[in-house]
This record gives structure tokens, sequence and C-alpha cells, in this order.
């Protein structure tokens, strides 16, 4: 667990809006190195000019998370200049819906890139750095924290390709945990699964790849996208406040953060499905009104 974050070094991806954001501003106000990574440069050079107007040190790199190349770049240059983190945040993501089969396979390309080999980047470059600075400073401490989401542990239907990279997360995420304990008490891993909050990623295609563009969109493409502006749109927990409970978690060295701890009931619910091999519960038992309202919008002529 990290309880003084004054001095250390963050490593944040997704860093020009959301989570990411909001956590370099927090790590801005605690008095920490700070290294912004976001693939939408204009975004990273307005979160860059606001850290170091607060007066953190600021190193900003344009970098797809998906590019093994790009991430090895920038976790030299982090080493350079601030030595290993202390805080890695892997939270770059991108949104996309639609019926599983539907999905193309650019979709899964750019999705599972991001959401999922963005993570593993992120772990296989910064861990060795955090564990052989760990062994050489009995009192040094670092922790990483991987972006999930509650699709990560329950499996809402019309979001197939982002539920499978964010249980691949999960997983990840878990047995890093379980890794690090095997080997060090001064390094250790927690993981975010928050659920519908105003981040800007139900807005992801801004920054999709032109070589893994979409073709025209599905119905249920359409339809999913409506349902997510909606959704993310009227969420009541902000992304601020997210940020607060990802570094109380690693002040406090708990693995899961939730941003809304009721809807745990639905996972609850998941998992004693699996515990009593009975088929999945409808994801809509409890406001039936949207499963109602998406089935018809599925299956209109």
């Amino acid at each position: 667990m990290i309880t003084n974050f004054k001095g250390k070094t963050a490593v944040l991806t997704g860093a020009g809006s959301g989570f990411g954001l909001e956590c370099a501003r927090i790590g801005a106000r605690l008095g920490m190195n700070l290294v912004l990574v976001d693939v939408q440069q204009d975004a990273l050079d307005k979160a860059a000019a606001e850290m170091q107007a607060a007066g953190a040190s600021v190193l900003a790199r344009k970098v797809d998370v998906s590019s093994a190349a790009q991430m090895e770049a920038l976790a030299q240059a982090a080493h350079e200049r601030f030595g290993a983190p202390h805080l890695v945040f892997n939270n770059a993501g991108v949104g996309s819906g639609g019926l599983i089969w539907e999905n193309s396979l650019k979709d899964w390309e750019w999705v599972l890139g991001v959401n999922v080999m963005g993570v593993v980047h992120g772990v296989r470059l910064f861990t060795p750095m955090m564990l052989d600075a760990a062994q050489k400073d009995p009192a040094w401490r670092g922790h990483i924290v991987n972006t999930a989401s509650m699709a990560g542990l329950l499996n809402p239907p019309n979001m197939g390709v982002y539920n499978v990279s964010k249980h691949a997360v999960v997983s990840l995420s878990e047995t890093l945990y379980q890794d690090l304990a095997l080997v060090t008490d001064q390094v250790s891993a927690s993981v975010l699964c928050p659920f519908f909050v105003a981040t800007g990623i139900s807005q992801s295609q801004r920054n999709r790849p032109s070589e893994l563009a979409a073709g025209k969109p599905t119905r249920s493409q359409l339809v999913g996208q409506a349902m997510s502006d909606k959704a993310v749109g009227s969420g009541k927990v902000t992304a601020a406040e997210v940020a607060q409970k990802v570094f109380d978690a690693v002040a406090a060295n708990q693995f899961y953060i939730y941003s809304h701890p009721k809807a745990i009931g639905s996972v609850q619910t998941r998992l004693e499905d699996v515990l009593q091999a009975r088929n999945p519960t409808d994801p809509f038992a409890g406001k039936p009104e949207i499963g109602v309202e998406l089935r018809r919008a599925l299956r209109a002529n």
C-alpha cells in the first residue's frame, strides 16, 4: 500500500479524460510526478498544461496502448525521467456494442487491442521495474490499478466484445494480485470495476484508428450506442468521485474497487447461476421495461 503519495511517480493511461484525468488531478494535488498517456493529442496537451500549472512534474506522451513498440518506448522514457513508477494506472479503454455475432474482426481487434493488450503491456513493462525497485529498497512501495468494468463481472446483452475484454482484465488483475503476493509484500494490485459513469467512453469511436475503421453500424450497434449514451449520460456518480476511490483503495491495499457498490447484487445473482448450474438470469428482471424496449428495437422489421 502507498500511504504517502508526495514525490512518488504515477503512470496514467487514458489520462486525457475520465478516470485518468481525475486521477492525474488528485496526483498533482498530492505532489506526485505524472506520466500522462493518451491517444488524443489535444486532450493530452490540455491535461499536461493543467497538471504543470498545478505544480506537478509531467511527462506527457501520445501513445496507442495497443502498440507494443509505443508502450515499450513509453516505459523506457518514464524510467529515464522518473525511475520506477510507484503507481501504474492501466486505465485506457474503449467501448463497442451490438450483438456479438455482428461485431467485425476489426471491432474485435480494436477493443481487445486497447482494453486487453493495453493492460497487458502496462503490466509486463512496469511490473519488473517496480519489483526491481522494491528489491533494492525495503521501504519502497508500488501499486498497479487496472480499469475493468462491472461488465467484467457480468455479461450484459448487446455488449459482447466489451464484456469479453473486461472479463479478461478482471482475470488478469486477480492473477496479477496473486502472482505479486508470491514474490513480494511491497507491490500489489487492484481492479477498478465502474458501473455507468460519465467519462467519455461511450464516445470512444472518436479515437478509433483508420486501419481499424468500423463499417456501417448494424441496427444492434446503433441501439447499443443509444442505450450506452443514455445510461452513461444519466450516471449520478462522477469520474472525480471514482478517482478518489482509486487513491483510497491504493492507500488501503483494497483489491476490488466499485463505483456503485449496490450493483454488486447483480454479480451475486450471476455467481449463483454459476454455482447452481442454472441458466443465466434475465438481466432485465429488475427493470423489465428496458428489456422490453431492447427486444422491440432489435426485432423491429
